[in-house]
């Protein structure tokens, strides 16, 4: 801890960093297990924080589901980075990633109940969602590369067909897998 002018200490960075990690995990395992009745004041105390720290780091409950949704749009990037990026073709890398969200989802349908509650939608935003839209042209173009993905798919295309699987995943809309695996075959090139 760092001392002030006044004397007093204050926590470091690093403290801080970590009250803001504990604050979103906290909230988005509270989010998963009661959805949109979670208060900022419930995060605070089962995180083992003030509520001031809580609005020292979210200043309002909008921004804390912000930031728990950027957290998960994030988990979804490394995913495609890591996960997808190894897979041996594009076809594959998008089945992946259809599965995942699926799943994710599935998972986590409070949360996502929450974040579209408090946005009116599910899309990523900001340099994240930038850098999902960068990483599904990539993967797009890898597809045309390596002739897995018919040459008139888009990054629109994807982007509308991951949608449609957290959708109907998250709102448990009949199979989502069999709408992922029938979308694959109309993304595959024939």
């Amino acid at each position: 801890m760092s001392r002030g002018f006044s004397g007093m200490s204050r926590p470091s960075r690093t403290d801080a960093e970590r009250n803001r990690l504990r604050v979103l995990n906290v909230a988005h395992e509270l989010f998963a297990e009661r959805g949109d009745e979670v208060q900022m004041a419930e995060v605070a105390r089962a995180a083992g924080v003030g509520v001031g720290t809580v609005y020292r780091h979210f200043p309002t409950r909008q921004a804390l589901v912000g930031a728990v949704a950027e957290q998960r749009f994030a988990k979804v990037l490394t995913f495609l980075e890591e996960e997808c990026q190894a897979r041996p073709d594009a076809c594959g890398a998008v089945e992946a990633l259809l599965t995942r969200v699926g799943e994710m989802h599935e998972e986590g349908r409070a949360v996502s109940g929450v974040i579209e509650a408090s946005f009116g939608g599910m899309a990523p935003r900001g340099e994240v969602g930038e850098a999902l839209l960068a990483m599904g042209a990539r993967l797009v173009e890898r597809g045309r590369s390596d002739g897995t993905l018919r040459a008139d798919v888009t990054v629109a295309d994807l982007y509308m067909s991951v949608g449609a699987v957290a959708m109907l995943s998250r709102n448990e809309i009949g199979d989502w897998r069999r709408f992922a695996e029938i979308t694959l075959d109309g993304l595959r090139r024939p």
